[in-house]
């Protein structure tokens, strides 16, 4: 069967986040690992990411990932990232996600198209990301994190205030992890698309490999409208009674 290139690149990159021996499965199904220094999830937390018809699974301690392990095996392949599936066979205390796991190729990539928006770039602390932030709230500004990117920010502007910004962090394996936040006042409009295809544009000059994940439908839209395809999802687990 042919591997599809984008899928093994998203799928490398997860397996090095784990930090500990574990692999997406070439015939399909779930790895569970205890790794307490996992990236894929918070510390002390489960992590699980589906990319195809494989996920990778990791737990804080041997005793937890047994539990995981077994909990899992009875829900079909599709359901490891939905959180009720999950909260039904393994005792949850709070959930992150699900959230989808989009990639994109250079000969893929569908730039937002010239005309009379454009982004421009300011430095990545300037105080004008700080006060969009602020517009829109601790919830969406947490999702974005904005706060976290290593290159520049890619800003729209209205009235000389930034009213949509886009920007990545580096992350291990040469990826550019997407952050993307728009004012509320101001979605709709294709400002988030125009900004996240200027990130996008560098991420690819500096040859990493563009991620966006995503929760709201919306951000999903504007991924696709760019080219991203959803290649998985990924879910955090904080089971109950485990410290």
């Amino acid at each position: 069967m042919q591997i599809d290139p984008l899928q093994a690149k998203a799928r490398a990159l997860r397996e090095g986040l784990a930090a500990a021996p574990v692999s997406f499965l070439a015939g399909g199904g779930v790895s569970v690992v205890a790794s307490p220094k996992s990236n894929l999830c918070p510390p002390g937390w489960v992590g699980v990411v589906s990319l195809g018809d494989a996920a990778v699974v990791t737990a804080p301690t041997g005793p937890s990932a047994a539990l995981v392990r077994d909990g899992l095996a009875a829900l079909p392949m599709a359901a490891v990232t939905d959180a009720d599936a999950v909260r039904e066979v393994l005792p949850v205390a709070e959930v992150l996600g699900p959230a989808t796991l989009s990639y994109v190729s250079p000969d893929a990539f569908l730039p937002a198209p010239p005309g009379p928006l454009a982004a421009r770039q300011l430095p990545s602390d300037h105080s004008a990301l700080r006060n969009l932030e602020e517009a829109v709230g601790e919830d969406d500004a947490g999702e974005a994190a904005l706060g976290e990117i290593t290159s520049p920010a890619f800003v729209m502007r209205v009235g000389g205030r930034v009213v949509a910004a886009a920007g990545y962090r580096s992350w291990p394996g040469r990826v550019a992890h997407l952050s993307v936040l728009t004012d509320p006042a101001w979605r709709g409009r294709g400002f988030a698309r125009v900004a996240a295809s200027a990130a996008v544009t560098h991420a690819f000059a500096a040859g990493l490999l563009p991620q966006w994940r995503a929760r709201p439908l919306a951000s999903r839209r504007v991924a696709a409208a760019l080219g991203f395809r959803e290649l998985g999802a990924q879910l955090s687990i904080k089971l109950a009674g485990c410290h």
